[in-house]
């Protein structure tokens, strides 16, 4: 009985140097799969198990995804360039394995006894409600799940993974680069870079060197055009109609364009200073309109009129459609305030 127990006692070291030797060789064999393909390790239940399981002295960052398009997961399609080019980039900035860190990503279609237990652990994570397996994929994926070493300096007591949900419905890889270095020690941490877009580049440069051709071309059209005051007067004028007349109060009150008068028929001015329709600051804009030109008919065009019997007859014109069109006016501004006194024929 002494003899087994002594033969015990020194076998046990052995058993736990061949321990340790086993998970570094894992680490290995999968950090050199990794550095040889720039890629996650394509996972299905049983090469999930060995990967994840105790002990373990390394790191495990897992994809649950699901790209079969029967599953309908367009976020799983949206990410999945993202996730590759993380895992690129890790292992190309950490060739010697120095962060400890093995990327792989597993699908529904390959792995789903895994998704099973995956989701009994989401289960006692806090979700109640019982989900097949397919409802379960369409919800939540994709997921992604790290795993902390079990044994090491860097070793967590815990042994649950860590995981990210993509409740926020990102499909970029800078957050998650940022979320598992946050979770890992203070070593070194391999940053994101990605690849130039030469095409981008090329479709700038282009477009930039056309407009540049394009201005140099049309510039002495243009500049005749951009210096034309009676445009910039026209356009100056437009703007005052539009904003004095009430467009931007109908932008953000969000304002009906008409409503019912109650009687079957249609209201086009709203009663009160803090009411308007949309239809009523068209309707002011254009009487403003009317109003603006017949003034400025009156000031500027009659006056150079050589016949005194046109001119004449253009003064009437003229001051008729400015009575008519301030009588209105006036008519509508008894509409919004009913107590005002005044008013002017023919309205």
């Amino acid at each position: 009985m002494r003899l087994l127990q002594t033969l015990t006692a020194a076998i046990l070291p052995l058993t736990a140097f061949a321990a340790r030797k086993s998970t570094g060789d894992r680490f290995n064999d999968y950090h050199s799969k990794q550095v040889s393909s720039l890629a996650p390790i394509k996972l299905d239940d049983v090469t999930y198990n060995e990967m994840t399981k105790a002990p373990r002295d390394y790191a495990v960052a897992v994809l649950l995804t699901a790209l079969d398009p029967r599953f309908g997961c367009s976020l799983c399609h949206e990410f999945q360039p993202e996730w590759d080019l993380l895992a690129k980039s890790w292992t190309k900035g950490d060739k010697q394995g120095e962060s400890r860190l093995v990327y792989g990503t597993l699908d529904f279609t390959d792995g789903k006894q895994t998704f099973q237990s995956v989701r009994y652990t989401i289960k006692t994570w806090g979700q109640k409600r019982s989900i097949d397996l397919e409802q379960l994929m369409l919800q939540t994926a994709p997921v992604l799940l790290l795993f902390q070493p079990t044994v090491g300096p860097n070793a967590k007591p815990d042994g649950a993974p860590q995981r990210y949900d993509f409740i926020t419905g990102t499909d970029k890889a800078d957050p998650i680069h940022a979320w598992i270095a946050r979770h890992l020690p203070e070593s070194r941490h391999p940053p994101l870079v990605r690849p130039i877009n030469y095409v981008k580049i090329a479709v700038t440069t282009t477009a930039a060197l056309g407009l540049v051709t394009f201005f140099s071309v049309a510039w002495p059209y243009i500049l005749p055009v951009i210096q034309n005051r009676n445009l910039w007067a026209a356009v100056s004028l437009i703007a005052i109609l539009l904003f004095t007349s009430g467009h931007m109060f109908n932008h953000i009150r969000k304002v009906p364009y008409v409503a019912g008068d109650g009687k079957g028929g249609v209201s086009y001015f709203a009663a009160g200073f803090q009411n308007q329709f949309g239809l009523e600051s068209q309707i002011v804009a254009a009487m403003y309109g009317v109003l603006a030109f017949a003034t400025i008919s009156m000031a500027l065009k009659v006056p150079r009129m050589a016949d005194p019997r046109a001119q004449q007859i253009a003064v009437f014109i003229w001051g008729g459609v400015i009575l008519g069109m301030y009588s209105f006016l006036l008519s509508v501004f008894r509409i919004k305030n009913g107590g005002y006194p005044f008013f002017l024929p023919p309205f």
